[in-house]
């Protein structure tokens, strides 16, 4: 490897590693800013059918319940964004945004009335189904080799898109997970056609 790839590899690596502790420190310091005094930013999260709730399909994300809610998510966010950005960080932006699209906007269009939805949890399910899904559009060894271990590392939260436990959004988690398989679609890299002698 040349000099100057290392260096672009080197850079690569920097903007990914400031993208995702960005990112996780902008959540932290709203979740600080969220346990003042006569602070609740929780309400700008989702609301399901009501239009003032389609703001959370931008804010729900960087919004948690408590510190335990918060640290739950910060792990697999930044695990599963890295390995997201692998290949281009460019397909990062791409993957949380439709992934926040869909989940939220499914939320919003099926989760119970008169309830809040917030958390990084849609997204981080939009990470896995994109992760996951991807061997399967692109079948090449790469691709597949990393759905098969993401799959073997994280494929127990694939039970987090059934209806459990009360107080979780399997809403976010189920159509956020559909988010990141459309994004897994759509950025497919196009296959190689077969050789012909």
């Amino acid at each position: 490897m040349s000099r100057n790839e290392m260096k672009g590899l080197a850079n690569e690596l920097k903007m990914q590693l400031l993208t995702l502790g960005g990112l996780v420190a902008l959540m932290w310091a709203i979740e600080i800013i969220d346990h003042l005094p006569a602070t609740n930013l929780d309400i700008y999260g989702i609301i399901p059918r009501r239009v003032i709730g389609l703001r959370g399909i931008l804010f729900a994300p960087f919004l948690h319940g408590n510190f335990p809610h918060l640290i739950a998510n910060t792990v697999p966010f930044l695990t599963l964004g890295w390995l997201v950005m692998l290949r281009h960080t460019s397909d990062f932006w791409i993957v949380t945004a439709i992934a926040a699209f869909i989940g939220g906007l499914g939320t919003w269009l099926i989760a119970p009335s008169f309830s809040i939805h917030i958390g990084a949890s849609g997204i981080i399910f939009g990470y896995l189904g994109f992760l996951l899904s991807r061997g399967y559009f692109e079948r090449n060894f790469g691709s597949m080799a990393l759905s098969v271990t993401v799959g073997l590392l994280y494929g127990s939260l694939l039970w987090g898109v059934l209806p459990q436990q009360p107080g979780i959004s399997w809403q976010g988690h189920l159509f956020g997970f559909i988010g990141g398989v459309v994004a897994a679609r759509i950025l497919a890299a196009p296959r190689k056609p077969p050789k012909t002698y």
